[in-house]
């Protein structure tokens, strides 16, 4: 497939002043039937685009990269900001491979990846191995698309989905609890949910709290410092119906923002809306609500 041409570049370290994401196609109409590993090959081939649906039923995960004198305060900024940033995976300097993958390579199996200097975005390749460095830091970080499975069997349509499009996110005016020298703004991604869906939205969205969990705001946009819903910071916009609720995640892509906010000498990152193909399955990360059998409340367990 062709990919639409995208910027390249940020003039300023604001990051409500992100250049607007340009529209992409899906990756291709087959790609939920894929397996993660051919989803890998295919964007180590070269094939880029929003990963929204892609291997159905496999975790899909945000990317971070920094130094290894960076990497103490990003996993402080993101243990203490769970909500955006959980983390499912971090590998020693200069590893590129992950135990949530196997035979993957970080450096080439994502769509497209951003390449940071001092904060500015220098660079959108398909793959970094040329630019990679011996001291660099992973980290995986949870992505909403994950839950979107359970959303989609609970019946709350997937908008972008159904419009071929990139999911809409937004950098809000929360600021993230800082960590060192890391810090900056959270990101949420915006889905428009039918009013009669919004319970489910809500309660099947929370079952997976390590790939963001539920909802951080629904309704007025502007709740979270959002001027216009129409122009997402990163993404694409993605036409609502009349009586759809904008419902808001935090989104793994703050990581990003952070970058930019915090200037760290060199960082990669995925791309906003392509994500890496794990081979763990969504239901690992859900969390099973059943009766208790003494009739004394709910009980709650991780499914193994």
């Amino acid at each position: 497939m062709t990919t639409q041409d995208r910027p390249s570049a940020r003039t300023t370290q604001d990051p409500a002043s992100i250049p607007h994401d340009r529209p992409l196609t899906v990756v291709d109409p087959h790609a939920h039937a894929w397996t993660p590993d051919t989803a890998r090959a295919r964007f180590r081939s070269g094939v880029s685009g929003p990963t929204a649906g892609v291997a159905a039923g496999h975790t899909q995960a945000n990317l971070i990269s920094v130094p290894a004198d960076w990497a103490y305060d990003m996993l402080l900024f993101c243990q203490r900001n769970p909500k955006p940033c959980p983390v499912l995976d971090v590998t020693d300097a200069g590893a590129w491979t992950t135990p949530l993958a196997e035979g993957a390579d970080l450096r080439t199996d994502l769509p497209r990846y951003r390449v940071w200097e001092h904060g500015e975005l220098v660079a959108e390749p398909t793959d970094v191995v040329d630019v990679w460095r011996e001291d660099l830091v992973s980290f995986l970080i949870g992505c909403s698309f994950t839950f979107e499975w359970a959303l989609t069997e609970a019946g709350v349509p997937m908008r972008h989905i159904e419009q071929g499009r990139n999911v809409s996110m937004y950098v809000t005016a929360r600021e993230c609890r800082p960590a060192g020298r890391v810090r900056g703004p959270m990101v949420v991604s915006m889905r428009p949910v039918p009013p009669e869906h919004l319970a489910a939205a809500i309660r099947e969205s929370s079952l997976l709290p390590a790939v963001h969990g539920g909802p951080v705001h629904c309704g007025e946009a502007a709740g979270l410092g959002i001027a216009d819903l129409s122009r997402p910071d990163f993404g694409d916009p993605v036409a609502a119906e009349p009586d759809d609720i904008p419902v808001f995640w935090a989104c793994g892509v703050t990581p990003q923002a952070a970058v930019m906010a915090s200037r760290p000498p060199f960082a990669i990152t995925h791309a906003p809306g392509q994500m890496f193909l794990t081979d763990a399955r969504d239901e690992q990360y859900r969390v099973l609500w059943r009766s208790d059998p003494t009739g004394k409340g709910i009980e709650q367990q991780k499914q193994s």
